[in-house]
């Protein structure tokens, strides 16, 4: 049997059948695939059960994306010969492409029976299985498989799939280092060694892994994506940010990108812009638990916690073994005071993964530590382990053992965490205790007497009219969160929680085109229009929280740097004070680790000098604004009578007396601070002189505090 190469040139020999086939092999290997393709229809035209060109036109078809083509040639290439082992592999590989994954597996199978000696049969067996979730089977394979070939990079990089996908992390990471050592420049094992590294919370070696594959393969999104995620878990944020535009400028729109792009924005505190790049991520992948759980946190940071609810749970039901949606869930249920709930979801998240530090602050913040409660046998047992932890997980678990021995009474053992957890917080941050202390003189400077005599005079504060904002200020650990939840009981009040508005506002505002406020000092050029437009903006931006109460709370803490100018751009917004014994306060600051930034609270001596500047900057305040115009509170009086407190703080928001105040604590509204578990608690008297028994460590803060002690009182 001869055959022409081709029939568009009659000249020269006709070619053998072999000849062909191997013209057309050539063809093939060159990229020419029409030609290839031609000289197996000439071939099949003569010999339509040549199982070899079947074979080989089944590999065309595949080249060029016709798998349906593909497998029937295959199918028809093993029909001819059934003996060929590469015959019934290579139509297994194409039938799993498809998703056939039973045939597939029957295929190859068949292979391996064929040719016990072939590891890449194997190895693709191995690979049928893992994709059917049969991890045990393709274990054994993929062992087999590199039992028949100790440099089978592949087989080894699947190893570790197979490995981590059973849990066993610690040996998933040797075997994507013995693909490594097989085969040095395997991004993919690089790869997939730096996100095991990751779940293994060793987050450094995680991020070289990752650099490691990307020197190979640059721009590889997925990489990309995963360093920025390492990255993000050490609290890189801007480093993280910029990779994931890289990221999205390779691949504009692709979803996993951008429900990443959404976690950034939430670290960053800009949850509309991640509730935007959530959305536009589970339009694309409604099925995905990372970008359905990325969607929860958006909408939990916006204040809508049921609807974050339901993502979690759609999460959940796509990933049944999620940990990190089952820790979402307990904030949601623990900021909405449903407690009980809140423990059932932090358990089940440490149930699926018993070593997160994170879930144990959580946990442990709940409610009161009991001896018996599982979390502390399983924290002692990380605690074990302390020295190889990662620096974060170190740092966390050192303020969840804190809080839980505090609970215990072990004074010593709760203070020895407290001080070690605080170091390696204090030592990761960028804080400038010379320039945050100056910034308390600059504003006492600018706003200073003459500063308001002068804007009266020149009816230049008049602001804006707006009586709906009434801010609750003072210390972090105050008792802030106790008193916006008494107020936000009344049935006029909607409780907003801590706003970023004002400081965000500041940092935005422009009194001359193209030219920012520079606070403190920019207020003294501010004109009339100015502050109205200020105080404007600042309700519009209070309506987003609810469009019908007839008070809006916000109670950011540090808005204590700000009284003046709310002062003169809301008029008749209300302030209150909240005060609590300077002792009890510094110290509770110094055992939470807070989410948002509070740079001052992790060294009991710079703590200390930060409370004596926001002391003297509070009584500037009462120095210089009209008499009445801030309310101050103190903790302990709305503790020993909280009925004469809350009248006096009710009458003061200019609102009529409602008995829903005193039972602030069945208030179910979202309640997004520390003190979340506290205010869903009537009144307990616990949490007062909490300090004395802590007294012998503390000298460096009350050293720092001394003459304010005498104050307040708080001399031992």
């Amino acid at each position: 049997m001869r055959i022409r190469a081709d029939h568009s040139h009659s000249s020269g020999p006709p070619l053998s059948v072999d000849q062909a086939l191997a013209l057309a092999v050539d063809h093939l290997r060159s990229g020419r695939f029409p030609q290839a393709e031609a000289l197996c229809q000439r071939i099949l035209a003569t010999a339509p059960t040549h199982a070899p060109t079947l074979h080989l036109y089944g590999i065309i078809a595949y080249r060029v994306g016709a798998l349906p083509e593909a497998i029937e040639l295959l199918r028809r290439a093993t029909a001819a010969d059934g003996s060929a082992a590469h015959f019934h592999a290579d139509l297994g590989e194409i039938l799993k492409l498809k998703g056939e994954l039973g045939e597939a597996l029957l295929s190859a199978r068949r292979a391996v029976e064929l040719d016990p000696r072939n590891p890449q049969a194997f190895h693709n067996l191995g690979v049928m299985h893992y994709e059917r979730g049969e991890f045990g089977e393709a274990l054994s394979f993929f062992r087999r498989a590199i039992e028949l070939d100790p440099g089978f990079a592949d087989a080894y990089c699947n190893l570790g799939n197979a490995l981590r996908a059973i849990g066993k992390r610690e040996d998933a990471a040797v075997a994507y280092r013995q693909a490594l050592a097989v085969m040095p420049a395997y991004a993919a094992a690089y790869n997939n060694l730096g996100t095991v590294l990751r779940e293994l919370n060793r987050l450094e070696e995680a991020e070289s892994a990752y650099r490691q594959s990307l020197a190979l393969n640059p721009n590889d999104t997925i990489t990309i994506n995963n360093l920025a995620l390492a990255l993000r878990d050490l609290e890189r944020f801007e480093e993280a940010s910029a990779l994931l535009d890289v990221s999205l400028s390779l691949a504009p729109g692709h979803a996993k990108t951008l429900s990443y792009v959404a976690l950034l924005k939430l670290d960053q505190d800009r949850p509309e812009e991640a509730h935007a790049a959530a959305q536009r991520a589970v339009e694309a992948l409604p099925q995905d638990p990372e970008t359905l759980n990325a969607m929860g946190l958006s909408l939990y940071e916006l204040g809508r916690g049921e609807e974050a609810l339901a993502f979690y749970r759609r999460a959940l039901a796509c990933q049944p073994n999620f940990a990190g949606a089952c820790n979402n869930m307990g904030n949601v249920f623990k900021q909405s005071g449903k407690l009980a709930e809140a423990y059932d979801a932090y358990s089940q998240s440490l149930a699926i993964d018993p070593r997160q530090a994170d879930v144990f602050v959580n946990l442990t913040d709940l409610r009161k530590v009991q001896a018996e409660d599982p979390c502390v046998a399983q924290m002692e047992e990380m605690a074990r382990d302390m020295d190889t932890l990662p620096r974060i997980a170190r740092m966390r678990l050192h303020f969840a053992l804190a809080k839980t021995h505090d609970d215990l009474g072990n004074v010593e053992e709760a203070f020895r965490h407290m001080r070690e957890g605080n170091a390696l917080k204090r030592a990761q941050i960028a804080y400038d205790e010379p320039a945050a202390l100056a910034f308390f003189d600059r504003i006492r400077e600018s706003f200073d007497v003459d500063l308001f005599k002068a804007k009266a005079k020149a009816k230049a504060g008049a602001g804006n009219s707006s009586p709906v904002p009434i801010f609750v200020l003072g210390m972090p650990r105050s008792g802030t969160t106790l008193i916006e939840q008494i107020v936000a009981s009344h049935p006029a009040v909607h409780g907003a929680g801590e706003l970023p508005e004002m400081s965000d506002i500041v940092a935005r505002f422009a009194p001359k085109a193209g030219e920012l406020l520079r606070f403190p000092e920019g207020v003294r050029e501010m004109t009339r229009e100015d502050f109205a437009k200020f105080g404007r903006e600042y309700a519009a931006r209070l309506r987003r929280y609810s469009a019908t109460a007839a008070r809006i709370t916000d109670k950011m803490p540090s808005n204590y740097c700000f009284i003046g100018l709310i002062h003169l751009a809301l008029p008749e917004a209300r302030i209150v004070h909240v005060m609590r014994d300077p002792l009890d306060t510094c110290l509770s600051c110094f055992a939470r680790l807070f989410s948002a930034e509070q740079n001052h609270t992790y060294d009991l001596g710079e703590l200390g000098r930060h409370y004596r500047k926001y002391a003297e900057l509070m009584a500037h305040w009462r120095a210089v604004l009209p008499e009445g115009r801030m309310l101050e509170v103190r903790y302990e009086d709305v503790i020993s009578d909280l009925d004469g407190s809350a009248r006096r703080i009710i009458a003061h928001c200019g609102l009529d007396w409602s008995e829903d105040c005193l039972a602030f604590h069945k208030n179910k509204r979202q309640v997004k601070t520390a003190s979340a578990s506290q205010v869903r608690l009537p009144i307990y008297k616990t949490a007062q002189g909490r300090a004395r028994a802590y007294r012998q460590y503390l000298s460096p803060l009350i050293m720092e505090l001394d003459d304010l002690l005498d104050a307040e009182g708080s001399r031992g």
